[in-house]
C-alpha cells in the first residue's frame, strides 16, 4: 500500500499551524477536518469534534496581514460551542479579540494558552453539523483510498 506524505516544505504556513493544532487536539481526545466547510460560502481552517460531542473552529494565521484580512471570521461563531486563533510565535497576538481563544502553534505541536468562552449549539444545528462533519471525514478517507471513487 503506497502511503501519501505531506511534506513540510510543500505545505503553506497556515496548514502548518493546521497540522500542529490537530495533532495538539489529538491528545485531548479530538478528532479534527482541516478546511472544513460547515455550510455553503464559509470554510473553517480546522473543525474540532471533542469527546462529549463539543465543537470546535480554529482559524489559523500566520502573519498580521492574513489577520487584517480576515473580515469573516465573526460569521463562524454561530457554527461553534469554542472559537480560537490559532498563530505562531511571531503573531503579534495582541491583535486578537480578547474575547476568542488562543492556540500557539507551530508544524507539530500547540498549546492553548486561552480558552475561548463557551457558547453552546443548538442542539438542532450540532446534530446537523456533527453529521457533516461525519461525512466530510469520511468522503475524505474514502478518497485517499480510492481516489476514483
Amino acid at each position: 500500500m503506497t502511503q501519501v506524505l505531506y511534506p513540510s516544505d510543500t505545505m503553506l504556513p497556515g496548514q502548518l499551524l493546521a497540522r500542529g493544532v490537530c495533532r495538539h487536539l489529538a491528545s485531548h481526545d479530538f478528532v479534527c477536518v482541516e478546511e472544513f466547510t460547515p455550510e455553503r460560502g464559509r470554510r473553517v481552517d480546522v473543525m474540532a469534534l471533542g469527546p462529549k460531542g463539543e465543537i470546535w473552529v480554529i482559524e489559523c494565521k500566520s502573519s498580521r496581514a492574513d489577520f487584517m484580512s480576515d473580515g469573516k471570521w465573526e460569521g463562524y461563531l454561530g457554527w461553534c460551542d469554542r472559537y480560537f486563533w490559532a498563530v505562531d510565535e511571531a503573531f503579534p497576538s495582541d491583535l486578537l479579540p480578547p474575547e476568542t481563544g488562543l492556540i500557539m502553534a507551530d508544524a507539530y505541536d500547540a498549546e492553548i494558552i486561552r480558552m475561548a468562552p463557551e457558547d453552546k449549539l443548538p442542539a438542532a444545528r450540532r446534530t446537523a453539523l456533527t453529521r457533516r462533519f461525519a461525512r466530510h471525514a469520511a468522503r475524505r478517507l474514502q478518497a485517499l483510498r480510492d481516489p476514483l471513487s
